[in-house]
């Protein structure tokens, strides 16, 4: 018998439902549903494959286990309920300007000198397959905690593998680890807060003062970081300090200032501190790998060199020379003290690897004062210094000394001394109490005291060639008052004793002084006396200015006046010039004039010196004639007497007989200065003339002489003879100016 309608739509119901309810119970049993901002850790409960290789707790290749593979956000198919388990977390979140850091719990174990993992390309721990060694053959990561970091950012990562560490979370699940694993990874998160290991390590930067009263509190400060490396190979036995790798960023080991680890390490790198710190600027530092210390950068303030003592470097070759035995000096990067100090400025040395020890290059003071001291504290033990003179006084003598040490010598006093401190404490102290002492032992306290500039002269020199020989020089020494450490000693009474001294002299000086008043005093009396005149001297100041005044005046007049002169001179002058001209025009033609005048006057004058040329050359031919003939004759006379005194004789008979003239003159007067008599010309002179020639020796005229006169005359009367003819035919003289 056939169904019947209402049964056949029953079982269709019932089948549908069925087949809704095993639908539904499928999709409950194999369906997974993964938020976006989720990830699915997949637990396999039980496998065909068994469970995971044993030391490994992640399982790769299907076997019961925590699964390499998440579940990203989405549906996800296929997980049976009796198979699998999955366990929601959160993604990895490393906020910004933040450093997460990765344990790993599965892996290759560590080897017993390795303190972190090695760095695997895994894709930032997202990549699980890739960190355990199936990506890259025989490249495994290591459990335990990673070299690399995580910088900001959302990564999808495995918690059953990876435990990732920032400062406000721990990114691990829960289910895969007990309670003691927790408690580790609590306390790596609060160490890591400790010394801020969740931030970038900031050189340069605000950093926080040691100031107990103000904790928190920021100030900002050149600073430098030195680096402590905690992985790699040790140091070598006899370092202290690992050398520098990697630095060159041409180098392919460069590892960035320490944010590479594997490239450290490859390079060379060894665990410990490290010589080359870090400057200004912002590292993402493991903080597992390295840690950092803050400090201040070496500042050499001006006035100042830093000299360096390196306890760091190779052995290197003493530069000082073999004379020189106070250790060694050597080249910068050398073990030992540098040859050349640091000049003034800021330096990112490192103080682990050396030391920078100050040296003053300016001229400083020292005190050896009891209780006196510079800012420099070099001389806070330095006293005065006790002293014994010759006449057992024991003063104390405070000193004052400048000093200077040359910057290129501050290596060689470092090496000598240690310190500036040492230098002086060791050194010089001793050294000037010592000197001062034996010049005291010489002296007595009157010396001492009076001849203060000499002792401080002769200490200058002798300190200046002392210290010379400690590569210091000595600018200047000042003794100040000697003293004694009790009050009213003997020092005193001595001083007492030179105060009344000087009392006298100083009487003696004010009683010049009172002498010197009473002078004054009779010099202001009479400066009295003329100020009581002072009226009348007033009054003739005043007149004296009247009658300036007046000379002014009239000096101004005058000048007045001259200037009128000039001017009328002027007008004058300039009308003598147009007479001038006019005079000169006139002139030329009165010139004219005078010229036809003149060859007028020339002609008659030519007819008349011709005329009187030829009257005169008549009459001297004619008396020429007479004077030779008379001469002649007077020839003739004289040779006739055979003696000129004879016939001077006869001239004189013959005028006496004529002349009424006594022979003797009853007076004679002489005149001129040439004491010949006025008389002399007459007869009484000739008579004595031819006495003074016969004393004198004149002999007679002899027979040759008077054939001389003869000879004489003759010649005479020819040259007149000749004379005249040549008259006879002598031209006149052309006139100047006439043709």
């Amino acid at each position: 018998m056939p169904a019947s309608p209402d049964i056949l739509v029953f079982w269709a119901a019932a089948g549908v439902g069925l087949a809704l309810f095993v639908a539904l119970l499928i999709y409950w049993l194999t369906l997974r549903s993964i938020p976006n901002q989720q990830v699915g850790v997949v637990e396999k409960l039980w496998s065909s494959k068994g469970s995971v290789p044993e030391g490994s707790i992640i399982a790769l290749n299907g076997e019961a286990g925590f699964q390499a593979d998440l579940l990203r956000g989405g549906l996800h198919f296929g997980l049976w309920r009796w198979q699998y388990r999955v366990h929601r977390v959160p993604l990895v979140t490393i906020p910004q300007g933040k450093i997460g850091y990765v344990y790993a719990r599965d892996g290759e174990p560590l080897p017993p000198s390795q303190t972190l993992a090695h760095v695997v390309p895994c894709n930032n721990f997202q990549d699980a397959h890739a960190f355990l060694g199936e990506a890259q053959e025989g490249v495994r990561g290591q459990r335990g905690r990673q070299r690399a970091i995580l910088r900001e950012g959302v990564y999808a990562i495995n918690p059953a593998l990876f435990v990732v560490i920032t400062e406000d979370a721990v990114y691990r699940l829960p289910h895969a680890a007990g309670t003691r694993e927790a408690e580790v990874v609590a306390s790596w998160q609060q160490q890591l807060a400790e010394i801020d290991g969740f931030s970038p390590v900031v050189v340069g930067g605000p950093v926080k003062t040691a100031d107990p009263i103000k904790p928190d509190a920021t100030i900002n400060v050149d600073s430098i970081a030195i680096v402590s490396v905690q992985d790699g190979p040790s140091l070598q036995p006899g370092e202290i300090i690992a050398p520098a790798v990697g630095i060159d960023p041409t180098d392919p080991n460069y590892h960035n200032n320490f944010q590479d680890p594997e490239a450290f390490l490859r390079s060379g790198g060894r665990r410990g501190r490290q010589y080359v710190p870090l400057t200004d600027g912002t590292y993402f530092i493991n903080r597992w790998f390295a840690t950092v210390e803050i400090t201040a950068k070496t500042v050499v303030p001006l006035g100042y060199v830093g000299v360096v003592v390196s306890y760091h470097g190779k052995a290197g070759r003493d530069l000082s020379g073999d004379a020189f035995r106070h250790g060694e000096r050597v080249a910068e990067g050398e073990r030992g003290v540098w040859e050349r100090p640091l000049g003034p400025g800021k330096y990112p040395f490192n103080t682990y690897a050396g030391n920078v020890i100050l040296v003053p290059t300016t001229n400083f003071v020292l005190h050896w004062i009891t209780g006196k001291s510079e800012s420099h504290r070099y001389d806070e033990t330095l006293r005065s210094i006790d002293l014994v003179t010759k006449d057992a006084y024991e003063p104390m003598l405070p000193l004052s000394m400048v000093v200077h040490i040359d910057y290129q010598r501050a290596p060689s006093v470092i090496q000598r001394f240690g310190d500036v401190k040492k230098l002086i404490t060791q050194t010089l102290d001793p050294m000037l109490s010592a000197y001062f002492r034996d010049i005291a032992h010489k002296k007595t306290m009157l010396e001492l005291l009076h001849q203060r500039d000499t002792i401080q002269a002769e200490a200058r020199e002798e300190l200046k060639r002392k210290f010379h020989d400690f590569d210091i020089e000595c600018v200047d020494v000042l003794i100040g008052k000697p003293d004694t450490a009790e009050a009213g000693g003997k020092i005193e009474t001595l001083l007492e004793q030179l105060r009344i001294r000087q009392l006298s002299i100083e009487q003696l000086e004010t009683y010049e002084r009172q002498k010197t008043a009473a002078e004054k005093l009779r010099t202001l009396n009479e400066a009295q006396a003329q100020s009581a005149m002072q009226t009348q001297l007033t009054n003739a100041r005043v007149q004296a200015q009247i009658a300036e005044s007046q000379g002014e005046a009239d000096l101004a007049r005058a000048r007045k006046a001259a200037e009128q002169t000039i001017v009328n001179a002027e007008a004058e002058l300039e009308r003598s010039r147009r007479q001038a001209q006019t005079v000169v025009v006139a002139a030329d033609a009165e010139l004219a004039r005078s010229r036809r005048q003149a060859e007028q006057t020339v002609l008659t004058a030519e007819a008349d010196s011709k005329q009187r040329v030829l009257a005169g050359r008549g009459e001297a031919q004619r008396v020429m004639q007479i004077g030779l003939s008379e001469a002649s004759v007077l020839l003739r006379k004289v040779a006739s007497y055979g003696d000129p005194r004879l016939y001077a004789l006869a001239i004189v008979a013959e005028q006496l007989t004529k002349s009424s003239q006594p022979l003797v003159p009853e007076r004679v007067f002489v005149a001129g200065g040439d004491g010949q008599a006025a008389g002399s010309g007459g007869m009484l002179g000739m008579l004595l003339n031819l006495l003074v020639a016969e004393k004198s020796g004149f002999s007679p005229v002899s027979s040759s002489e008077l054939a001389g006169l003869k000879e004489l005359s003759e010649r005479l009367t020819r040259e007149a003879a000749e004379s005249m003819r040549q008259a006879a035919t002598l031209q006149p003289a052309p006139v100047d100016g006439v043709n």
